[in-house]
């Protein structure tokens, strides 16, 4: 009889763990919904973090880069002066690199001034681009005086 009793007991208690700890279907549902929307509140703000993030390094890149444009702008007119003071023959020939240093100077910054594109990919393609175009620039300059024989 306390065998009976026990095993009884025993079904009861399962029976009704069983019971209390399954949920309707509907209660799945909505909790499964629940994840979801608060996932999907996570990634939005992620992504306006993000979407903030690049604005940010826009502006400090264009900054950045505007004050190596104006330097550049210094340094052409440092050189004119330079020039002015040479002989004709190398005047004319300094005269005309100038000139092509100082339209790229234009054309580097209007490049700059023009991007206004917020995407993640075409930002980082147009810093990388741009950063080896300065580079390029920056080389120009600093061999601006170096003569050919």
């Amino acid at each position: 009889m306390k065998k009976i009793i026990f095993t009884l007991s025993i079904t009861i208690f399962l029976a009704g763990t069983i019971f209390i700890s399954c949920q309707s279907s509907s209660k799945k549902v909505e909790n499964a919904q629940e994840k979801v929307d608060a996932a999907n509140n996570k990634v939005a703000e992620a992504n306006q973090e993000l979407d903030k993030a690049i604005k940010d390094s826009i502006q400090k890149f264009k900054k950045e880069s505007e004050e190596r444009i104006d330097e550049y702008d210094k340094n052409i007119a440092d050189y004119k002066v330079r020039i002015a003071k040479m002989n004709r023959e190398d005047r004319a020939r300094d005269e005309r690199r100038l000139a092509e240093l100082e339209q790229r100077n234009r054309e580097m910054r209007r490049s700059l001034e023009d991007y206004n594109d917020d995407r993640r990919e075409h930002w980082e393609a147009f810093r990388i681009r741009f950063r080896h175009d300065m580079e390029e620039h920056n080389r120009a300059f600093r061999d601006f005086w170096v003569r050919r024989r």
